[in-house]
């Protein structure tokens, strides 16, 4: 059945547009709050929230929601997905919210939505919700001394710092090593470099100055040309790009090259593996992620397992197979010793503690493999279906036949934004450009 609210992650749209009101947040608050009121407990709620201006309106569209049905509210401030998730778990909630659009502009936001565990909603949980939303709530809602009440709490930011730090291993010690950190001007504009500079690295912060306006704006794991040239103007050893609310991270070595999160969960694996870490004998990844990486991953007789494009279906792909690592060529790099969905802080502090101990710059400990030629085109629609042209479904179908065992083609519409993902990659780089190039035109003319 086809969802009407919740795309791949959450909740998210145009903000005032057509998706995401308050009088839609109100609903997905009352709505949840009464999915996850389990017992005659006292529940509570944690919520985060990036630095977007209209985070303030959806924070507290939420909190009055949750409210009404006798749900606590903990409110956190600005966030990182990560940390959310992580406080969910940690402060015995029975529900995790985090207000974020992720990578796209500020106009868009969004509503993410965790388990008791820290784990995100599965489909057929996401499915009652809707249902809930378009019912009836009224006779449902809390009354008198039932009704929650909310807060907020001030330590929040020093709790997921340490958190991040106990991931590294109790000596790990980061001086001598100049990082440059890029937030987006998002979630992790405080607790990025506070981390970094307490675990001893020479910190160099941009994207630090939120107006609830720029987030991702020219910065972040979206745009790292800025973070590319403060690396190669400061020398430093490496650059963190995390993106809006800090649940992926690209990274830029000390020669000012992008390393994707192919190239990041190769170099993991490969560590884990050789210390005998790695389970499940390989990695989760998605059906976008480099067939470099497969073919890599199959020379350690490690296997890769792909997904559907969503770390949560990483995540799942993960647990089905017992791999602790998984992640997405965009940056999504979920390692479940430390963390139940992806955390751009704390898969930097890893490759950071592999390049300190050793002593290999990051060029190095992330170039494992040779990327096979891979492009990927978005082609912008407003309604209609023009993947079921007939002439659109012909030329994927051939584009597929001719890129055969070298290559891969994927063409799916995007679960955040209105815009049509093709991907194709394979040993032949004019054949892929030219497959992608006439898909592209077909869609736009049907669209």
């Amino acid at each position: 059945m086809a969802r009407k609210y919740f795309g791949t992650d959450g909740v998210r749209g145009l903000v005032n547009g057509h998706k995401l009101t308050p009088e839609l947040a109100l609903k997905v608050g009352m709505a949840t709050g009464l999915t996850f009121r389990r017992g005659d407990h006292r529940h509570r709620v944690v919520i985060g929230k990036d630095t977007r201006r209209s985070g303030y309106m959806i924070e507290n569209a939420l909190t009055a929601g949750f409210t009404a049905v006798g749900m606590d509210v903990f409110l956190l401030g600005p966030m990182p997905t990560p940390a959310v998730a992580m406080l969910t778990r940690s402060m015995r909630a029975d529900l995790g919210v985090m207000i974020s659009a992720s990578h796209n502009p500020f106009e868009d936001n969004g509503i993410k939505l965790f388990r008791p565990d820290g784990y995100k909603l599965s489909d057929r949980v996401e499915q009652e919700i809707e249902e809930l939303i378009d019912s009836d709530l009224l006779p449902r809602l809390a009354q008198g001394r039932e009704i929650g009440r909310a807060k907020r709490i001030e330590e929040a930011r020093t709790r997921y710092v340490e958190y991040a730090k106990r991931t590294l291993p109790r000596n790990a010690d980061f001086t001598g090593l100049r990082v440059v950190v890029d937030c987006a001007n998002g979630a992790a504009y405080k607790v990025a470099p506070e981390a970094l500079w307490e675990l001893g690295a020479e910190v160099f912060p941009i994207g630090v100055d939120p107006d609830g306006f720029n987030i991702n704006d020219k910065c972040g794991s979206t745009s790292p040309q800025l973070l590319t040239h403060k690396v190669r103007e400061l020398r430093a050893d490496i650059g963190i790009a995390l993106d809006g609310d800090a649940d992926r991270v690209l990274i830029v070595n000390e020669k000012g090259e992008l390393v994707d999160g192919d190239q990041l969960m190769a170099a993991i694996a490969t560590l884990w593996h050789e210390r005998g870490q790695l389970t499940g004998g390989g990695i989760a990844a998605t059906v976008m992620s480099n067939l470099g990486l497969e073919r890599y991953l199959n020379s350690l007789d490690l296997k890769l397992d792909r997904a559907r494009v969503g770390d949560r279906y990483v995540l799942e792909s993960m647990r089905a197979n017992g791999f602790n690592i998984g992640g997405e060529q965009s940056g999504h790099i979920i390692l479940s010793d430390f963390t139940t969905t992806g955390d751009g802080l704390v898969a930097a502090l890893q490759l950071l503690q592999m390049v300190q101990s050793t002593g290999k710059p990051v060029s190095e400990v992330c170039m494992n493999f040779e990327k096979v030629p891979q492009l990927l085109q978005n082609v912008k629609f407003q309604g209609g279906k023009p993947l079921q042209d007939k002439l659109v479904k012909q030329l994927i179908r051939e584009g597929k036949d001719q890129l055969g065992g070298n290559g891969a083609l994927l063409i799916r519409e995007s679960g955040t934004e209105p815009v049509i993902r093709i991907m194709g990659q394979g040993d032949d780089e004019a054949l892929v450009a030219r497959i992608v190039r006439e898909i592209s035109a077909a869609i736009r003319q049907a669209a």
